[in-house]
């Protein structure tokens, strides 16, 4: 396929390129490198992509860069770009999230149906079901998002809802649940995690430990945004990594694999949901999607990734519990 990436420089946009280009496809990937987080982390992503064949780079705003003749030639447009983070979007800083992710992606949906593009992915979270009426959270369970980070998720996605329903743009919308992975994002709590194991400074952890995830791999994440877009399924799906587990459960995991951690206990924070758990059944009917990196692979995989760190993980023993492994 032809593909455009919103968002390429990023956690999951970058390995959203390199899956692509791994399965033959042509990429354009897109991307403002904004200062949510260092920029150059994201120039370091781009350039694992930049020179690989099949592989170009446009940098710009999406709210002003010239995206319809792109659209244009593409297959598919994977869109990604975004404000992220739940703590940051609280105050005068909503603007800036609604600018990057609801603005954005009106402007997105209006060049797709303009151009007439055969398949749209588009990245929703998980945070649009806040404290979630049930779980495993089907996506027939009212959204009640508890940050404004999650209320521009979900108007955004409910953009890309209207514009399937009235002009037939063909949008698949994946709510993404707690992605981690290699190349995580720094102020996130994998990556924050993996980073106090190497440096041996303590972790603050926000609440009791108690609160737990569906923590969802990057691999299994890219692949079924092209799944998704290679299939004529239409809609929202939720993308989970198909287990639940703690925050302390995760601490405890990390000290089995030689990458202890020492906490500092401290207050909940605003915005976080208490719990999430995906119910992937649609998305498995839909287009196969079945998650295949179990908790323990996938921080095995972000240890050794960690250049700086100074631990030999052991995988020999395992704290989850059997009934949160898949």
């Amino acid at each position: 396929m032809r593909a455009v990436v919103t968002g390429a420089a990023g956690f999951i946009g970058s390995h959203l390129c390199a899956h692509l280009l791994s399965r033959g496809d042509e990429v354009v990937g897109i991307d403002a490198l904004t200062e949510f987080y260092d920029p150059a982390r994201k120039q370091r992503n781009l350039d694992r992509l930049l020179g690989r064949e099949g592989f170009s780079f446009r940098r710009g705003d999406l709210l002003a860069l010239p995206v319809r003749p792109l659209f244009a030639q593409a297959d598919a447009v994977y869109h990604l770009a975004g404000q992220p983070g739940v703590r940051g979007s609280w105050g005068p800083e909503f603007a800036v999230y609604l600018e990057r992710n609801v603005l954005v992606t009106q402007r997105v949906l209006e060049a797709a149906r303009d151009t007439g593009l055969r398949r749209l992915v588009f990245a929703s979270s998980s945070s649009v079901y806040g404290d979630a009426e049930a779980y495993p959270t089907p996506e027939t369970v009212r959204p009640r998002p508890v940050s404004p980070y999650g209320v521009t998720k979900l108007a955004a996605e409910q953009l890309c809802e209207t514009y399937r329903t009235v002009f037939g743009v063909p949008a698949a919308s994946l709510r993404l649940f707690s992605v981690y992975g290699p190349g995580q994002r720094p102020d996130m709590a994998f990556a924050r995690l993996v980073a106090a194991a190497a440096t041996r400074r303590p972790f603050p952890l926000y609440g009791d430990g108690g609160q737990s995830r569906d923590f969802t791999y990057v691999g299994d994440v890219v692949a079924a945004m092209r799944a998704a877009a290679l299939s004529p399924w239409t809609g929202v799906a939720n993308l989970g990594g198909g287990s639940e587990v703690t925050l302390r459960q995760v601490i405890d995991l990390l000290g089995r694999l030689g990458a202890a951690v020492r906490i500092v206990p401290g207050p909940a924070r605003p915005g976080d949901a208490r719990r999430t758990a995906a119910d992937i059944s649609l998305a498995r009917d839909a287009f196969a999607y079945r998650p295949a990196t179990d908790i323990r692979t996938g921080l095995t995989a972000m240890l050794r990734a960690e250049p700086a760190r100074a631990v030999a993980p052991d995988v020999t023993r395992d704290p989850v519990p059997p009934g949160n492994r898949r």
